[in-house]
């Protein structure tokens, strides 16, 4: 892989994770068409991740240093009660982290991932075109909705299906504010996504993923940082304006064309 195909690359991956579009999915495209398998790289993964992390820590870092100084005044106050919101959207994940974690990776070796990936799409459409008709209540995130909104975020391990487009969109259409919903989307995946890359690191042999060079990991890491900055304050805004309707029109034709590809 040279430095322009790890741009493009961690250029999607940043876009891609925030906006509702399937990072997973559009990952997988992309090796695709490049004709590289970057993704599989475990340098590589573990470098945009972390950049797409770093970026959404940017972008919340007063929200997160007041969650963090809440929970270290230790009281049952509004900032602790929302940290284990957080933990119990976490609790479907962490499941299929532990017991199921084989056969999702299996999903992404398959030789009809296309397929597969154009199929999700079309289910990832689906769901944002029902935000459209949601009626947001003047409400925030519950327990149960936490709960509920990390059932989301777990069915989006499979290619395909957005992850930031599943949970908001599930937010949303259990009547939660557009701005508390998105919020929530955001920080609730920083810790399982840094779970997911120490795993990576202590289960494989990271000397041997190191291959790939420098130079198109600085440049990975810059364009995942960079493009993930700004998807996630733009995707904030799109979520405020109900904008989701315009994704669902993207995740149809892509999924379609990627259906058609895969024939």
């Amino acid at each position: 892989m040279n430095w322009i195909e790890a741009l493009i690359l961690g250029i999607v991956q940043g876009l891609t994770e925030f906006l509702p579009v399937s990072s997973s999915g559009h990952l997988e495209i992309g090796k695709h068409l490049l004709g590289v398998e970057a993704t599989d790289n475990l340098t590589f993964t573990v470098v945009v991740h972390g950049a797409t992390v770093l970026s959404t820590i940017f972008v919340f870092r007063k929200d997160i240093a007041q969650l963090i100084a809440g929970l270290f005044a230790f009281k049952w106050n509004e900032e602790t009660q929302y940290l284990f919101k957080i933990a119990a959207s976490m609790i479907p994940i962490a499941i299929v982290g532990v017991f199921f974690k084989d056969q999702v990776e299996a999903l992404f070796g398959t030789d009809n991932i296309m397929l597969l990936v154009g199929c999700m799409l079309l289910i990832t459409a689906t769901l944002l075109a029902f935000t459209f008709y949601a009626r947001a209540k003047d409400k925030d995130v519950s327990f149960k909705d936490a709960f509920i909104i990390g059932i989301a975020q777990t069915i989006a391990v499979l290619p395909g299906i957005s992850r930031s487009g599943s949970t908001i969109a599930t937010g949303l259409l259990l009547g939660n504010k557009r701005e508390a919903v998105a919020r929530f989307s955001f920080l609730m995946v920083l810790i399982p996504i840094l779970g997911e890359n120490v795993l990576s690191l202590l289960k494989n042999d990271y000397s041997s993923s190191t291959s790939i060079g420098i130079l198109p990991v600085m440049v990975g890491f810059t364009g995942a940082f960079v493009s993930g900055l700004l998807a996630c304050n733009a995707m904030i805004q799109l979520v405020k304006r109900g904008k989701l309707i315009y994704f669902a029109l993207y995740c149809a034709v892509v999924g379609v064309i990627a259906i058609a590809f895969s024939l």
